[in-house]
């Protein structure tokens, strides 16, 4: 099977500095990946690289079919007079500046995305009226109306409370069963677990990708960070705990993921 995303040793560099220095895996269609790493790992920049918004210093990105992408950060005015299905059809339209003039495909293809993120029931709301869960639907529904063969999210989870986050990885979880390959980046793994198939952990401008429990192993981290990491399983959270001071890497012990 093809796959529909592939980086191969891409390097991305700001302000002379290498910010990715070497990551390299592949998505096949219906993949729901998380991108994981700490803040100012490189997970904006590499989700930039996968849109052609970021240059390369090296290495190559390939893409296979069109790309929706949800940004971390959307704040709108209360007073806005769209309403979340105006929105969602802006998402069929690009650039072009302006509203679309309607027709009953159209519609219906808004009726489609909304659908698709349970967000018929406030179809209706203003957009700056909506909850942070309720947005968040919005913006995915959007994304959908260029029939994304690949969905980016970037740090979709940050802001929505525990109930709105699980609902959320739920609805990630049915879009990629339709096909569409998922990669949602974020800072906290666990609330993933369950549901990815997945993982590229990013650290110190390298990356390890693979299954989770292939993943997240102490001596796979511990590689990867060039010290010492301890993977700790304490009340059903797997917790990566930096190992003491000058301690090397070799010697690790495996926990496993439940």
């Amino acid at each position: 099977m093809s796959a529909i995303l592939s980086l191969d040793h891409v390097r991305v560099a700001r302000g002379g500095q290498m910010v990715l220095e070497d990551v390299s895996f592949a998505l096949e269609p219906g993949a729901f990946c998380a991108l994981i790493g700490a803040n100012g790992a490189g997970k904006t920049s590499l989700m930039r690289a996968i849109l052609g918004f970021e240059r390369l210093a090296g290495g190559r990105v390939e893409v296979a079919g069109p790309v929706g992408y949800v940004p971390q950060k959307l704040s709108f005015d209360p007073d806005w007079p769209v309403r979340a299905r105006d929105f969602v059809a802006l998402g069929e339209d690009g650039g072009r500046i302006g509203f679309a003039w309607p027709s009953k495909a159209r519609r219906a293809r808004v009726e489609a995305a909304l659908a698709a993120v349970e967000g018929l029931g406030f179809a209706e709301q203003r957009v700056g009226e909506l909850s942070g869960g309720q947005m968040a639907r919005v913006v995915i529904a959007h994304a959908l109306m260029r029939r994304p063969k690949l969905l980016l999210l970037d740090e979709p989870l940050a802001n929505l409370d525990l109930r709105a986050g699980a609902e959320l990885i739920k609805l990630l979880k049915r879009l990629s069963g339709t096909g569409v390959s998922v990669l949602i980046s974020a800072h906290d793994m666990n609330p993933l677990l369950s549901a990815i198939d997945r993982l590229v952990y990013l650290a110190a401008g390298h990356a390890v990708s693979g299954a989770p429990a292939e993943v997240v192993r102490t001596d796979v981290l511990s590689k990867l960070y060039g010290y010492h990491i301890d993977v700790i399983r304490v009340h059903g959270r797997i917790l990566v705990v930096a190992g003491a001071p000058g301690e090397p890497a070799q010697g690790a012990h495996v926990a496993a993921i439940p």
